[in-house]
């Protein structure tokens, strides 16, 4: 039995808190209102974002007790704690009610029903996601995007605010992108292993060229749609300076495009969220983009 310190070090890994980053995105209807300040907002998108992230993490164990074979067979995914056997079957099912049943309960207490149907909405999505959809080739990708996308509109409904039709796009578009780099990666890895197949996936070797040029296309689509958006009245109506506004999609062009250069590369992490959070150069290009806003605003 290890000691209780390394358990709990154990258990943080296997329920990967470092993908909590990923829920931050239920803030962003709030930020782009202008509605920060809303102190019951606020703390609705902060109890949301705790709830979202312990039925994340239920989920990130359940796919972890379905892939387990896959996992055992790659690199570096046999070190994941049900991979390696460092949590057991029954402890992991243990994981997963607890996680579970902390999210229903916060549900329950402090959240708004909308944000609640589409906490069920990402509950039923993730799941055949991780179960079904993640092993067909393309259409994982548009599901992946789409369960990001689907994180912006519970934050609106957290937030009580109206989301733009723009924005979804936008989130839609840039994470079909991301979604396709994170599939480029294993690619990379798996022609590094002399493999054919990427475990679990139905991805060939041969698709990389394709899933390259598709995930840079869509990259810049989504840098598009953010400059037709800038255009337009709502931008008109929250910024004073909206012209200003502009000045982002340079950057948005740079920061897609260093992210696919380092994955071809072969530096790019598994996860290209993930990457990003500890990449200096996206950090940059964020504190670029959001003193613009706060320039135009």
């Amino acid at each position: 039995m290890q000691p209780n310190s390394s358990f709990v070090g154990i258990v943080i890994k296997q329920i990967r808190v470092y993908q909590w980053v990923k829920n931050l995105l239920l803030f962003v209807p709030l930020l782009l209102a202008h509605k920060s300040s809303d102190m019951q907002a606020l703390v609705h998108c902060i109890i949301g974002f705790v709830a979202m992230s312990f039925l994340a993490s239920s989920v990130y164990v359940l796919n972890d007790l379905a892939d387990v074979e896959h996992d055992r067979a790659h690199p570096r995914k046999k070190y994941r704690p049900i991979a390696s056997g460092a949590i057991s079957i029954a402890q992991a099912w243990s994981l997963v009610a607890i996680l579970l049943g902390t999210s229903a309960l916060l549900c329950l207490l402090y959240l708004p029903s909308g944000f609640v149907a589409w906490l069920g909405v990402y509950a039923i999505a993730t799941t055949l996601y991780s179960f079904v959809l993640k092993r067909i080739v393309l259409v994982d990708v548009i599901a992946l995007a789409g369960l990001y996308s689907l994180r912006i509109a519970a934050g609106g409904a957290a937030g009580q605010v109206d989301v733009s039709p723009w924005l979804l796009g936008f989130s839609l578009f840039l994470f079909m992108s991301l979604a396709f780099l994170k599939r480029y990666t294993e690619l990379l890895d798996t022609i590094e292993r002399d493999g054919h197949i990427v475990s679990g996936r139905g991805y060939h070797v041969g698709d990389a060229n394709f899933v390259m040029v598709a995930g840079t296309a869509l990259g810049f689509v989504a840098v598009l749609i953010f400059t037709l958006y800038v255009n337009g009245t709502q931008v008109q109506a929250l910024y004073t300076h909206p012209n200003r506004m502009w000045l982002i999609s340079p950057c948005l062009v740079y920061w897609i495009s260093h992210l696919w250069l380092t994955a071809h590369r072969g530096g790019m992490h598994d996860d290209p969220i993930v990457f990003a959070a500890r990449d200096y150069p996206s950090w940059i290009v964020g504190a670029l983009i959001a003193g613009i806003a706060i320039a135009a605003t």
